[in-house]
């Protein structure tokens, strides 16, 4: 007499078949999500950017103009001797210059290129490197947020 008894398991095909579905949700999931982080990471540069240039006006307020390029972002956090009026503390909270969302520094001109009564401060986008396109280009103060949103 045969035993046709059978385990209460599943086939080595019903795992696949969901291991493949569970993979294709994944991958849909995922493309809808990518774009929106690298929006996000344009979004968090614009603000930082906007919260250096609160601190270089605050600078330029104490010591009657920015930091020169020499001088950099870092006089931001340890002030030049030449700079009497500085704040002890500096200019930033966190006592370091930060880095852009892809782990770049920014950068920084006086007198700008762009803007040539002040300064130009920028990130160089997602690949680090001068120009590019989309999440690539450069993202700098001269750039009015319809121009990059067009972009």
């Amino acid at each position: 007499m045969s035993d046709t008894r059978r385990s209460g398991g599943f086939t080595l095909i019903e795992i696949m078949a969901v291991v493949l579905i569970i993979g294709l949700l994944s991958t849909l999931v995922g493309l809808a999500i990518f774009p929106q982080i690298d929006k996000a990471r344009v979004s968090t540069t614009r603000t930082q950017l906007n919260m250096l240039d609160s601190a270089l006006e605050a600078y330029r307020m104490d010591n009657a103009n920015f930091p020169t390029t020499e001088q950099g972002l870092i006089a931001l956090v340890n002030p030049p001797p030449e700079a009497r009026n500085a704040q002890p503390g500096g200019y930033l909270r966190e006592r370091r210059v930060p880095e852009d969302p892809w782990g770049h520094p920014f950068h920084y001109e006086f007198p700008g290129s762009h803007n040539t009564h002040a300064y130009d401060l920028w990130s160089d986008g997602a690949d680090g490197e001068p120009g590019g396109e989309g999440v690539k280009a450069d993202i700098g103060n001269w750039v009015e947020d319809s121009q990059a949103q067009a972009g």
